[in-house]
């Protein structure tokens, strides 16, 4: 099988179920302590920013994306990532990301943020946060805190504590 051979669809709240059981098989119950996951729980998802790779009726893949702040500025957080392992390593994740970052632009976010491993991301447009600039409600790996910049000059406004946009609101 290849990439193009799956259907690439906007995320819909019937795929909810098929992409939790996606991210409990991938990340495991100790996904919920990780610093991503303690952002994530201030809000919602930006669903209409959120994809699936599609074969037939089950769901193969997903990335999801929430808008965060820090500082002064504005981005979305990609992740989680996750694709079944019988379809990994074909380009389906890469090609999840590719629309996440395009559906970005269209958005008007200036950048997109994640935890990852650099040698993944780095191909897709992805470079280290420079160290001490921004950090997570959590322990994380400053080494794997990476963003795209969109719009120039937007990950350099992304200071401090990373956190849900909606959770920054209510605190403000």
């Amino acid at each position: 099988m290849k990439a193009t051979d799956f259907a690439y669809l906007q995320e819909q709240a019937a795929h909810d179920p098929q992409i939790d059981e996606i991210n409990e098989e991938a990340f495991g119950p100790g996904r919920y302590t990780r610093a991503a996951y303690r952002i994530r729980e201030g809000g919602p998802h930006a669903r209409a920013l959120s994809f699936v790779a599609m074969h037939g009726e089950t769901v193969a893949g997903s990335v999801r994306m929430t808008w965060v702040v820090a500082g002064k500025g504005r981005a979305l957080l990609l992740g989680p990532l996750a694709v079944r392992p019988e379809w990994k390593n074909i380009g389906i994740g890469r090609r999840l990301v590719a629309m996440a970052l395009e559906a970005a632009a269209k958005a008007d976010a200036g950048s997109v943020v994640l935890v990852g491993d650099e040698p993944y991301y780095g191909p897709l447009g992805f470079q280290r946060v420079p160290r001490g600039q921004l950090s997570m409600p959590g322990p994380v790996d400053l080494n794997r805190l990476l963003a795209h910049e969109i719009e120039a000059g937007a990950v350099a406004a992304l200071t401090g504590i990373l956190d849900h946009e909606n959770r920054a609101r209510a605190a403000a």
